[in-house]
């Protein structure tokens, strides 16, 4: 299996994108999350385990998504 650039990168934008949405102020815990398991998969990625790295940012992309929506939900009902 090869290193999962794409899915690191992916994870990366998505959680700029959920920062540029409001995410640490409407959603922090998520955007925190989301955060954490980027690191986790860099490290894994680092010590070569490619599989966990890329089930870590794909988990890392879905938490983005998530505080991303609920940033802008909670951004639109103010």
């Amino acid at each position: 299996m090869t290193a999962p650039v794409q899915e690191m990168s992916n994870a990366r934008q998505t959680i700029q994108a959920a920062r540029d949405a409001g995410a640490k102020t409407h959603a922090p815990e998520m955007l925190e999350q989301a955060e954490q398991l980027l690191q986790q998969a860099s490290q894994e990625l680092e010590e070569g385990d490619y599989i966990s790295a890329r089930n870590s940012a794909l988990k890392a992309k879905q938490e983005a998504i998530q505080a991303r929506q609920n940033a802008l939900q909670k951004k639109q009902n103010e």
